[in-house]
């Protein structure tokens, strides 16, 4: 990285925050920029077209009979509703998921080539697909038994219960997955000791954050995208970041980062997620509980479908919740958005590396498109833009900036990013 004095006024507290955000800026140019904001761009398609593809196969399973027939096979297997529930979920799942697996390719690997996000072979991708499944089988399994459970036992209020039911799972979920799922698909090891680590571990601590050890995951056999998080609930809290944060970034960037990761921690934002995603489920379940038997009046008798307590309405009422949060999506991602803010402004004052993060921000940019428009990163994004990362980064500098080194006190103007490779 290479430094200019673009303002001399900076030593007397000068700085001027916009020329300092647009040096940052002017680290994606060209053919990196093109690429970030047509792969950024694209996504919003995927959206729509991954919506719309999945309602068309739940409704094919409706249609020609298929979902009335794997009720019907479970049935005969078992006589308990709950587990001829889990048995209808193998062969939905097996099935539906065979028919979207052109659709799961070409998001999940070719495209991701074609924009040079991907490292991993079509085998290596195939085969965190097949453990994917493998999870969603026996975890799915549950989560659509105890759904269907209180269907069936709350007939009026089905859509409450239901409610408290995704959110005791996306609770277990959390608790769950840094200790048993991550390491499924990445391998974990304790970071080498040197200062880099114990200025994290400071962090923390300084913080109130009970994580005494940092891990380090492969993520790099599968993507050179840059990666961090505190992950966890109660015993199973992590601090984890990828080999890539720690191969392509500096020590600034990192710390940046990890202070970004620690505030997530210390807001609760995993609570608050909850909490409010919660009450998107509960607005989409109750949609749900007063869409389904309407619907079912009219189309179950050809489907062969009785009733919502009846396993075979699970495409249907997959159509009516993935409705719901595709119409919510500008929601859910302000949800997200607003807290990824707090955590910037968090990391900010935690690492105080403000130069570190707006860097991390551009190298977030080889994926996310850049600048976009006040209403387009309103309903797109749901992490803030580059710019105004780099620009909450610059306006913290300027507030801060008799406080820093003097050879921070300058405006940057790092290198362009290298174009990457499709």
């Amino acid at each position: 990285m290479t430094i200019t004095t673009m303002l001399a006024a900076a030593a007397t507290g000068g700085f001027d925050v916009e020329a300092a955000t647009r040096a940052y800026l002017d680290m994606v140019q060209g053919v990196t920029r093109a690429r970030s904001d047509a792969y950024f761009e694209g996504g919003y398609w995927l959206v729509l077209w991954g919506f719309l593809i999945g309602a068309a196969v739940n409704w094919l399973a409706l249609h020609f009979g298929w979902s009335a027939a794997w009720s019907a096979w479970a049935a005969r297997k078992a006589r308990r509703p709950s587990v001829r529930t889990m048995l209808y979920w193998l062969p939905y799942l097996l099935v539906t998921s065979l028919i979207l697996l052109p659709w799961s390719i070409y998001t999940g690997f070719a495209r991701e080539h074609q924009y040079g996000m991907s490292n991993q072979t079509l085998a290596a991708w195939g085969t965190e697909q097949a453990t994917s499944l493998l999870i969603d089988l026996l975890l799915g399994a549950l989560a659509v038994a105890l759904v269907y459970a209180v269907i069936r036992r709350f007939s009026r209020s089905w859509w409450l219960w239901a409610t408290g039911v995704t959110l005791g799972l996306l609770t277990f979920g959390a608790l769950l997955a840094p200790v048993f799922i991550s390491p499924l698909f990445n391998t974990y090891k304790p970071m080498a000791d040197g200062p880099l680590r114990t200025e994290i571990l400071a962090m923390a601590k300084a913080n109130k954050v009970p994580a005494d050890n940092v891990y380090v995951f492969d993520a790099s056999k599968q993507t050179d995208r840059i990666s961090a998080n505190v992950s966890g609930i109660g015993p199973t809290i992590r601090i984890s970041l990828n080999d890539n944060l720690l191969n392509r970034t500096s020590p600034a960037e990192v710390k940046a980062v990890m202070g970004h990761e620690l505030g997530h921690y210390v807001l609760n934002h995993v609570g608050r997620m909850l909490a409010t995603f919660g009450l998107v489920f509960l607005a989409i379940f109750l949609f749900a509980w007063w869409a389904a038997p309407r619907l079912l009046a009219r189309y179950g008798r050809r489907w062969g479908v009785r009733e919502v307590g009846d396993p075979a309405s699970l495409p249907l009422l997959f159509i009516l919740f993935s409705f719901g949060l595709f119409l919510a999506t500008p929601i859910t991602n302000s949800i997200i958005r607003i807290n990824e803010v707090e955590a910037d402004a968090f990391g900010l004052d935690a690492a105080r590396e403000p130069d570190g993060f707006a860097h991390v921000a551009m190298r977030l940019s080889e994926y996310r498109k850049l600048e976009p428009g006040k209403l387009e990163e309103m309903m797109m994004f749901d992490h803030p833009s580059g710019y105004n990362r780099a620009k909450m980064s610059m306006e913290w500098k300027a507030r801060h900036l008799n406080e820093l080194p003097p050879e921070q006190r300058v405006i940057l103007r790092p290198a362009p990013l290298p174009a990457k490779a499709p």
